[in-house]
């Protein structure tokens, strides 16, 4: 790093995420090119060659960036439909317009999606697709051009779905493919974009969409395909009692047990949801360390239930939060998830002792790097890890009043974000984005939703 540019942060408070959970009330970090050089109390290191900025963050708390474990961005031209829908009802009311998007669409709808959660402090994002209308065009390359353009780190779950109304699922006929045609596809997808190197900006991972809309076969044969490709493996579990009993019907099974048999559990695998999981669901995730991405909004929007993120934490079950689709989450923030994740988790059995401030905080940072893969390299605040990190403004009317930061992060307002650097490059300043228009990323949006809705309602 001796011959890197380099930022200093100072003045600020600092939670580092780390395995101690290490803070310090007014500290530094100091960034050298894409790197994270140091953390520590009080001033930076006096010498410091080629500084190129300084940052005195007085007032600020410095956190790592926070990290989304579960999207699927193309709902960002369908919300605000179905408010008051349970999971199933609300698919069959969306599934025949979803079956109708574009790669235009898409492109819009990934931006929204991605800006709205950049400007809140994301700087890893993923995005679940699964939904590729026969001649839509280049949707997983929309998507990931994107995140490049947005400069967010980003994981690509190539979804699929082979399962369609004729066979007893729920998206429409031409919504779906063929078994062959999403395996090549999705290879394909992991060929030309997967990058497995340690400051990756784009991976990819197999995803097949849910035990009611893929065959067992595109379950077994996803899972084959990506242990043989070296990625990830990432789907929907156990989000509704309706699936629990569909697995039953169908399979003989639970989720659980079904996900076993097709060889979906491992340290390679993380699914989303997870609501109705019992004793023995969660010590097989946690015995195959398995992960979960926790959405508490959207399991609450869609009435799916609490899930016992406290109890899978006690065994050792990796946890992350996730966004969700912005067709179940409107809000489309991650910073939100860690105050109803805290909240939400409160009415379970466990109460008041269900999640504090900073187990919030890592579901949100270091959690999520664990659940995609990349707790080597991002997720907390240390010495050689990626640079990726976001400096909260907590010194106005809405937090000045809470003495402990990180309190004040989690149960207060969503605080504004002052600036968020990933791989070193800043793209937020002052709440705003850097890398692109908002302005136009709204109009794009909203005039895509209308083109979809028009198309929806003609078919």
């Amino acid at each position: 790093m001796a011959a890197a540019q380099r930022i200093v942060i100072e003045n600020c408070a600092i939670a580092t995420v780390d395995a101690d959970d290490t803070e310090y009330a007014s500290g530094h970090v100091v960034l050298a090119g894409n790197r994270i050089e140091s953390v520590g109390a009080g001033n930076a290191p006096e010498g410091l060659e080629n500084v190129v900025r300084r940052i005195d963050a007085s007032g600020h708390l410095v956190t790592p960036g926070l990290i989304n474990t579960h999207h699927h961005f193309y709902q960002w031209i369908t919300r605000g439909l179905a408010t008051d829908h349970n999971l199933f009802d609300w698919l069959v009311a969306l599934y025949p317009v979803w079956a109708r998007i574009d790669e235009a669409m898409v492109r819009a709808a990934a931006r929204g999606s991605l800006a709205m959660m950049a400007r809140g402090g994301v700087t890893t994002a993923m995005d679940h697709h699964y939904v590729f209308p026969q001649g839509s065009g280049d949707l997983s390359g929309a998507i990931i051009g994107a995140a490049r353009d947005m400069g967010v780190r980003f994981t690509l779950a190539r979804g699929s779905m082979d399962r369609s109304e004729k066979d007893g699922g729920l998206p429409p006929d031409f919504a779906v493919e063929t078994l062959d045609g999403a395996l090549a596809a999705t290879e394909e997808t992991v060929r030309r974009h997967h990058d497995s190197s340690f400051d990756a900006m784009t991976q990819v991972a197999v995803a097949p969409c849910s035990p009611f809309s893929v065959s067992t076969e595109l379950m077994r044969d996803g899972a084959q395909l990506a242990r043989r490709l070296g990625v990830r493996l990432h789907t929907h579990g156990s989000e509704t009692v309706e699936e629990e009993k569909f697995c039953h019907e169908l399979f003989g099974m639970g989720p659980t047990d079904y996900f076993e048999s097709t060889g979906w559990l491992g340290e390679d695998v993380w699914m989303a949801h997870c609501v109705h999981m019992n004793d023995s669901d969660i010590a097989a995730f946690a015995r195959t360390r398995t992960g979960v991405a926790h959405c508490p909004s959207s399991n609450a929007r869609l009435a799916a239930g609490i899930a016992r993120v406290p109890d899978m934490l006690a065994a050792g079950v990796p946890v992350g939060l996730g966004v969700d689709g912005t067709a179940s989450n409107e809000s489309g923030e991650l910073h939100t998830e860690l105050r109803n994740a805290l909240l939400i988790n409160r009415l379970g059995a466990h109460k008041e002792a269900a999640l504090n401030a900073r187990q919030a905080l890592r579901l949100g940072t270091y959690g999520g790097a664990q659940v995609l893969g990349r707790a080597a390299e991002t997720g907390s605040l240390e010495p050689g890890k990626l640079a990726d990190l976001v400096l909260w403004k907590l010194d106005t009317l809405a937090h000045a009043s809470i003495a402990d930061p990180v309190t004040a992060l989690v149960f207060g307002a969503a605080a504004p974000v002052t600036a968020s650097f990933v791989d070193g490059r800043q793209i937020v300043e002052d709440g705003r984005l850097l890398t692109a228009d908002e302005d136009a990323v709204a109009r794009s949006t909203r005039d895509e939703a209308q083109r979809l809705a028009r198309i929806a309602a003609q078919g």
